[in-house]
């Protein structure tokens, strides 16, 4: 957060009576961060390449990184234990060794990784007190952020196609998603997105940033990175919109296509039963679309230099951040399969423990 330190506060002669000893304190806090700003600014404007970023979305007094740090750390061990949760009881579970079971636990592989890019890094920032990422750190976190959104994405498409060819091909389910077809799709939507995130790593990077070296993020992120480009960034932002636009239309059609067509032949199935156990296997997956989808494209397809650092803030912690807590939520909350499998778990390791 980004503090600005007002005339008058502190002069030539010191500091003036202010009245209230907390308010003192609390202006002498923003004028500190506005100083670390104008410090950092002015020591990048005489370097002639950058070595470091410096991520302050989150840069505040000393108690508020405490606090961010603890709300962090419950967000980041409540993501983990979800998804792996859902892991473990889809791999010890042999009724659930289905294709669809088989791309959940490969989501929930995706959502894990995702947020182990970045969630760590600002927590350990937060505890040391600093704000400091390296360059090739930064490099790192952008493509492989890349590589587990973009295979998130395309992973939730492959999921579409199963639930339409199981619900809308029944008698062909089984020829169709046979296993070695499940394993090379679920490879083909990890390997493919590595091409692709190291195309978009590569045309950020190869720009010149000398403007600044801080970002008004808890990582590094495209939008951000673009804005501190010195270099003719129109183009960039151009390939970026263009090329995450056509990413996300693909699949998004995709998707929609697909579910047009479940919803078609649902409709058409005269046990309400049916209809109910079929719809409680699809609205999780379109909740988590949907939430993918929407917060992910209102952080990338916006005008990036036309943001505020709060509104950029906000819509990266909901992409980031939020579908992988909520994902395991969502996708047992109205699954039986899983919950029957979670307590035959339970009650297995209680049997256990009593022998």
């Amino acid at each position: 957060m980004r503090f600005l330190c007002k005339r008058g506060l502190i002069g030539e002669k010191g500091v003036q009576n202010t009245g209230r000893g907390s308010d003192l304190s609390n202006r002498l806090q923003s004028c500190s961060t506005h100083s670390f700003h104008q410090h950092a600014e002015k020591k990048m404007s005489n370097q002639s390449t950058v070595t470091e970023f410096l991520l302050m979305g989150f840069y505040d007094t000393r108690e508020l990184q405490i606090f961010h740090f603890m709300v962090f750390l419950g967000i980041y061990l409540a993501a983990v234990v979800g998804n792996f949760l859902i892991i473990v009881i889809i791999a010890v579970s042999n009724h659930l060794h289905t294709p669809m079971y088989f791309f959940l636990m490969n989501l929930s592989i995706l959502d894990l990784s995702t947020v182990s890019v970045t969630l760590p890094k600002s927590m350990a920032n937060f505890l040391l007190n600093t704000t400091a990422i390296s360059y090739s750190g930064c490099v790192a976190q952008v493509f492989f952020f890349h590589v587990f959104g973009a295979a998130d994405l395309a992973l939730l498409t492959v999921m579409a196609y199963d639930r339409y060819i199981a619900i809308c091909k029944p008698l062909h389910y089984r020829t169709i998603m046979k296993g070695s077809t499940c394993i090379c799709m679920a490879t083909s939507a990890w390997l493919s997105c590595i091409p692709y995130s190291a195309l978009h790593t590569g045309n950020i990077f190869h720009l010149s940033f000398c403007k600044s070296n801080i970002i008004d993020q808890f990582f590094c992120e495209v939008p951000q990175l673009l804005k501190l480009s010195c270099s003719d960034s129109y183009f960039n932002e151009v390939g970026v919109l263009a090329f995450s636009f056509l990413l996300v239309v693909i699949c998004f059609a995709f998707i929609s296509m697909s579910y047009i067509q479940i919803f078609t032949v649902v409709l058409k199935i005269p046990v309400k039963e049916k209809q109910h156990k079929i719809f409680s296997t699809c609205i999780p997956h379109l909740i988590v679309v949907f939430l993918f989808v929407s917060t992910g494209s209102f952080a990338y397809l916006k005008p990036v230099s036309n943001s505020p650092s709060a509104l950029d803030l906000t819509a990266s912690l909901l992409y980031s951040v939020l579908p992988p807590v909520i994902n395991p939520v969502i996708y047992t909350m109205r699954n039986n399969d899983i919950k029957g499998a979670m307590r035959k778990l339970t009650d297995h390791k209680i049997l256990y423990r009593n022998k």
